[in-house]
């Protein structure tokens, strides 16, 4: 495979209701069929009208651009300081919701396109009909990533191509069954096109040509859209501190009852060691394994014994104890059944066996 990077020169200034096809179709008589044209969203944005009016500067502006951001914002992902990462109602996770103040005049702020598949499409479709080009279309913006500093060029529209090529399922050389592998090509190919459009420069459209011509897809289908990750297989759906937030407010509506499963040993005594240096002196938690007999004993001597526990954590606050103790051995157990949640163990705090010198039970 042989690719080309070139840069679509003379466009201009871009406003609202230009017709950006007669644009691009005018500045590259050279296009042709096969080519994937990379096109900056900002000129898609204004072209569609996509822009709001905010006062140039001092606070106001501040002000204007936070409701601004806030009508763009499905979710808050992550905030420090004034930066905020958040979801676009598109599903995007961005700084500031993709709201740009760049490459547009002080008392207007450039906000992504409403629809950037539908975008793409009818850039294309508008192509292939008035000037007979077949040839795909990218919209792509800038963004950051996770974990890595530095910026770079993704699709947030696409049509006339697929945005992923899913390669599992193959086999590679050394006969090993592709599991995982999906390569989000169209996000490398707006990366490739950045190289030549720059941000200062003032090269909104580029062309990659040479590659459709070996990957052709049923084009048109999903789009972008495919590269939103599901929500339920986000592992980094919120930042650190949100996360603990989040965990902490958990914590206060920590439900009651055993999981229907075996306590796993093992999680429980890392939730063990997790508060034994902060719980009060004194205060002793005592695990007591799984056991068949003991089990049916526990059944019989703790009131409301759930039938699906296997395991029983018994509490015993300092001695003597004093009103002040109690409480803090309250909050000591919270602690605890708090450490076992986190570990994925659920409990339930039931009263100790009649034989016990323990306080508190807590059923695993």
């Amino acid at each position: 495979m042989k690719l080309e990077i070139l840069p679509v020169l003379g466009i201009g200034e871009v406003s609202e209701g230009d017709d950006v096809a007669a644009l691009i179709a005018a500045a590259a008589p050279w296009l042709r069929d096969g080519d994937v044209l990379v096109v900056t969203s900002k000129i898609v944005s204004k072209a569609e009208g996509r822009l709001v009016d905010v006062p140039a500067d001092g606070p106001e502006r501040d002000t204007a651009r936070d409701e601004v951001l806030a009508a763009e914002t499905a979710r808050l992902v992550a905030a420090r300081g004034a930066t905020r990462i958040v979801q676009t109602h598109h599903g995007f996770v961005m700084a500031s919701a993709g709201i740009d103040a760049s490459n547009v005049d002080r008392t207007r702020l450039v906000l992504l396109p409403k629809d950037p598949d539908a975008s793409a499409r009818s850039l294309r479709a508008t192509l292939r009909e008035r000037y007979d080009l077949d040839v795909a279309v990218i919209i792509s913006d800038t963004m950051g990533r996770p974990w890595r500093n530095g910026l770079t060029d993704v699709a947030l529209g696409v049509a006339g191509m697929d945005a992923i090529r899913d390669h599992r399922g193959e086999v590679d050389a050394y006969g090993n069954e592709l599991q995982l592998t999906q390569m989000a090509v169209v996000d490398e190919l707006a990366g490739a096109g950045e190289l030549i459009k720059g941000k200062i420069d003032q090269v909104p459209v580029a062309v990659v040509r040479g590659y459709l011509a070996a990957t052709r897809s049923d084009p048109d289908e999903v789009g972008a859209t495919a590269l939103v990750r599901d929500a339920a297989q986000d592992l980094f759906s919120l930042g650190t501190a949100e996360a603990k937030a989040a965990g902490l407010a958990a914590a206060v509506t920590l439900p009651d009852g055993p999981g229907p499963a075996p306590a796993d040993p093992a999680a429980v005594g890392r939730a063990l060691a997790a508060v034994t240096d902060v719980v009060a002196p004194g205060t002793v938690f005592t695990l007591v394994a799984e056991d068949d007999e003991l089990r049916a004993g526990l059944i019989d001597a703790v009131p409301g014994w759930p039938e699906q526990a296997t395991t029983l954590i018994l509490g015993s606050p300092p001695t003597p104890v004093d009103p002040t103790d109690l409480v803090r051995f309250g909050a000591d157990l919270h602690r605890l059944r708090i450490a076992l949640a986190a570990e994925g163990v659920p409990s339930l705090l039931l009263p100790p066996p009649a034989h016990s010198t323990a306080s508190a039970a807590l059923a695993l």
